[in-house]
């Protein structure tokens, strides 16, 4: 049934239009009618009142349906939407929200389909949209671009919207809109995840945040460092959220992005260290808090992140092994023992923060350790020859303030001794030496013996007596991120 040309500039009749096209049977018979091709031609001379029900009626047609999709960009739609901007009229969030959930939905048609959207829109449109910072725009804004940056072009597309003098403005945007309280679709998360996670462009973002340098002469020597941002500390979260909550998926984890982490965390440590030396206390030392934090998230993330990959993906953290994550996260500890602190006056008298910059610190150093033992034989070996067994034994004793922080200590000490003979006979010999640690031990179901005929200590299964090197772990162990 057709209908008069003037039905589509009144308001109830489109509103129509959008009410049957919400079913399958109502988009036949509207694009029977050629509903798409009338509403799209009047688009750029739509009145204030009219334009909201026209886009949703597009967006409705366009929506699981091929052939209106193709037709759209085939009629010039892509353009059709841009001139939304050139009306004159105030264009609202809804309108801008509408509008881009089109644009997704045609994008995700096909590669003509998002080069199409991609050549009308980016930059100036797209960095328009992400400059109204309007939380329910940034996340319709980050289905386009995430569509656009997938597949076939979107390696390509990613870079160019990565790039500081074209797109990187339009990650920025989005990144300081989406603040920690508004709600965030799926989409900013993959977006973020694609540039930052599996992409090389977490540093370029991560410095576009608004870093400073502070220098700082409160205590009479002059301190020079990085002061980290709110949007840093966000968008931190916002990948620490992401590998622990979607970790499947990720189809890889860039090595430059695994390295990058262990910087900003070295970077934060060296605030606090600044800062601990200068005695000065900074309103926003929680920002440097929070780094570490967030970057213990993610490390401790991308050691397990194997676990969810393909056997064929690469593991990062073989580059966080050679790049001496785990000589820092032993250093760590070591700062925090008794013995380090009482042979440093600096730390008595200064602060014990200087090494432990938030409650907590060492449970994260710990969960990190834990995760990177996970079935690698030469963590494992290095932790031997980096003298640290002992010192993660120590991890295990009761603290009452801290539970978790055992729970991840016997973890840790579990996929220490796995499999790892000569880790198995350096805990037994510990055992002989140090029997504070022997309630720990038997707290995982073992005991050290001496063998009759090897004189050697053994560690075996204290209900059977085997060998422990000849049973297997038979505990499942849920893995924890």
């Amino acid at each position: 049934m057709t209908h008069p040309a003037d039905d589509y500039d009144r308001v109830e009749f489109v509103e129509s239009l959008v009410n049957a096209s919400r079913t399958a049977a109502g988009r036949a018979r509207l694009n029977a009618d050629g509903a798409l091709a009338s509403v799209l031609c009047r688009l750029s001379s739509s009145t204030a009142p009219v334009l909201i029900p026209r886009l949703r009626l597009v967006r409705n047609l366009c929506a699981a349906e091929p052939a209106n999709q193709d037709a759209f960009v085939e009629s010039g739609g892509v353009d059709r939407l841009a001139s939304v901007f050139l009306t004159g009229l105030l264009v609202s969030t809804e309108v801008v929200r509408t509008v881009c959930q089109v644009l997704g939905i045609v994008a995700s048609a096909g590669e003509a389909h998002r080069a199409a959207v991609w050549t009308r829109f980016f930059p100036v449109w797209f960095r328009k949209i992400a400059e109204m910072y309007a939380p329910a725009v940034c996340n319709s804004l980050c289905m386009v671009l995430d569509t656009c940056c997938s597949a076939t072009g979107g390696p390509r597309r990613l870079g160019e919207l990565c790039d500081a003098g074209r797109g990187l403005p339009i990650v920025l945007n989005i990144v300081y809109t989406m603040s920690p309280g508004c709600h965030k679709e799926e989409y900013f998360y993959w977006l973020l995840g694609k540039a930052c996670i599996e992409g090389i462009y977490f540093t370029r973002v991560f410095q576009g945040l608004s870093p400073a340098i502070i220098l700082d002469s409160s205590g009479g020597v002059e301190y020079t460092y990085n002061k980290f941002s709110n949007g840093q500390v966000f968008l931190l979260e916002t990948l620490s959220d992401y590998l622990t909550g979607w970790p499947g998926y990720l189809d890889s984890i860039s090595k430059k992005f695994a390295l990058s982490v262990l910087q900003v965390l070295e970077e934060a440590y060296s605030v606090v260290n600044a800062r601990s030396q200068s005695n000065s206390v900074s309103p926003t030392c929680w920002l440097v808090t929070d780094t570490l934090k967030y970057s213990f998230v993610i490390l401790r993330s991308i050691c397990a992140w194997k676990v969810h990959s393909s056997p064929a993906a690469e593991d990062p953290a073989n580059s966080l092994l050679s790049a001496g994550l785990l000589q820092l996260l032993l250093r760590f500890l070591r700062e925090l023992e008794p013995t380090y602190i009482a042979k440093n006056r600096a730390i008595q008298t200064s602060t014990y923060l200087k090494v432990c910059p938030y409650e907590g610190f060492e449970r994260d150093v710990v969960s990190v350790i834990c995760n990177f033992l996970h079935g690698r034989k030469q963590v494992q070996d290095d932790i031997r020859k980096q003298d640290g067994i002992s010192l993660l034994l120590r991890q295990c004793v009761v603290k009452e303030c801290w539970p978790l922080l055992r729970e991840w200590g016997t973890l840790s000490v579990r996929y220490l001794l796995d499999g790892n003979l000569e880790n198995q006979y350096k805990v037994a010999e510990l055992e002989q030496k140090e029997p504070v640690i022997t309630p720990e031990i038997s707290r995982m179901g073992l005991r050290v013996e001496v063998d009759q005929e090897s004189q050697r200590q053994k560690i075996v299964n204290a209900s059977s007596g085997n060998f422990f090197i000849q049973i297997e772990f038979m505990v499942q162990i849920d893995w924890i991120n």
